[in-house]
């Protein structure tokens, strides 16, 4: 039987684990087994597979892999402490973790190796995202902040630098709960204070600031136009224009184009097709909806289980037998301190090799500008 195109994953908090229905067909794939994971812990990892860092059972926090005809977990690997936030690069060279201390881990997935961790916010970091060598993290702490990645890689331009971020946002006034990236280096945040806030990552500052008449918890950016999705903890997706006066104040009713409603708890993920054609929605009511975004029309409904969906994906996935998968370590190689403190399961045989996952194209690039300079 021929693979799907597409799979709609879901994952929950409570150990129900992740499952993937068939978008065309709508039928349930494949439940990966164990997984509990909080909201933004779950990446697909340029198709090839699937990592979801574990909600803390005792002194554990494990960093799970899972392969897509499998439901058992592939690699288990045990980090220096609770991920909160995972996400991979497109190309799948590199998974970037934002701990519970603040920390940010940056890890090459073809050795498992900790290039980089350094301390970026004083409380949890809640969602990261990319946008070319830009990385977006967001925190507990409300504050929002944008790392340049060949600075962080490089030793000597960190030691340069006079911080270690390019700019530092604290116009949100409680905790962020996620935050998406478009073209032309903008980003949307979403935060417990009722507000998304439309930044631009070139020129470091705020651009707009919109109200909701409820706690917005997830955003998604429609790949088509300066739309984007705010999901509430009321239920309902707000569809909302970006370009509102940034002068305005409080709720700004002439932003929010229209509102999603078949939910009945907070929306808690969301994510869109790259056409932007389907928007997919998970919820605290177990309920998983895929919408069409031009009817504004849901299409599919899929259960998870009694427990909150925390994380959808819409994903490609390639039916490749890999190398096999690496465990990431807790240290940087450099401190002589490698435990990988890992579980390894039986892999298929390597017979593809995968272009491009032995090296490194984020470094290729660093080593480039270093030779320029």
């Amino acid at each position: 039987m021929a693979p799907p195109s597409q799979l709609v994953l879901a994952a929950s908090s409570t150990d129900a684990g992740v499952a993937a229905w068939d978008l065309r067909t709508g039928s349930e794939a494949i439940r990966h087994r164990p997984c509990a994971s909080r909201p933004r812990a779950v990446a697909a990892v340029a198709g090839r597979f699937l990592a979801a860092a574990q909600i803390a059972a005792g002194n554990s926090a494990p960093i799970h892999y899972y392969h897509w005809d499998k439901p058992q977990v592939a690699v288990k690997s045990f980090p220096a402490e609770p991920i909160r936030a995972l996400i991979a690069d497109p190309e799948g060279n590199y998974l970037i973790g934002g701990g519970v201390s603040g920390d940010i881990f940056f890890w090459e997935v073809a050795s498992g190796e900790l290039l980089v961790r350094w301390h970026a916010h004083y409380r949890d970091v809640r969602c990261l995202a990319l946008y070319d060598m830009l990385l977006v993290s967001a925190s507990e702490d409300g504050s929002i902040k944008i790392w340049d990645l060949l600075t962080m890689l490089d030793e000597q331009s960190r030691f340069e630098a006079k911080t270690p971020y390019l700019y530092n946002f604290n116009q949100h006034t409680l905790p962020v709960t996620d935050i998406a990236c478009f073209h032309g280096a903008i980003a949307v945040s979403s935060s417990e204070d009722r507000t998304c806030k439309i930044w631009s990552l070139s020129e470091g500052r705020m651009l707009r600031s919109i109200s909701f008449p409820a706690i917005i918890d997830s955003v998604e950016i429609d790949p088509r136009s300066h739309i984007f999705y705010a999901g509430g903890r009321d239920g309902k997706i707000y569809v909302t224009a970006m370009g509102v006066d940034a002068s305005s104040q409080g709720r700004d009713d002439s932003s929010i184009l229209g509102i999603l409603d078949d939910h009945s708890k907070a929306v808690t993920s969301l994510t869109s097709s790259t056409d932007g054609l389907l928007l997919v929605s998970g919820s605290e009511d177990g309920n998983v909806r895929v919408w069409d975004t031009r009817s504004q029309q849901v299409t599919r409904k899929f259960k998870h289980s009694q427990g909150p969906v925390t994380n959808v994906l819409i994903v490609t996935p390639k039916r490749l037998n890999l190398p096999p998968l690496q465990p990431l370590r807790k240290v940087c190689a450099a401190s002589g301190e490698v435990v990988p403190r890992a579980v390894i399961l039986p892999n298929p045989e390597n017979d593809v090799h995968i272009a491009g996952n032995l090296s490194s194209n984020l470094l290729e690039q660093l080593l480039d500008a270093q030779q320029v300079s």
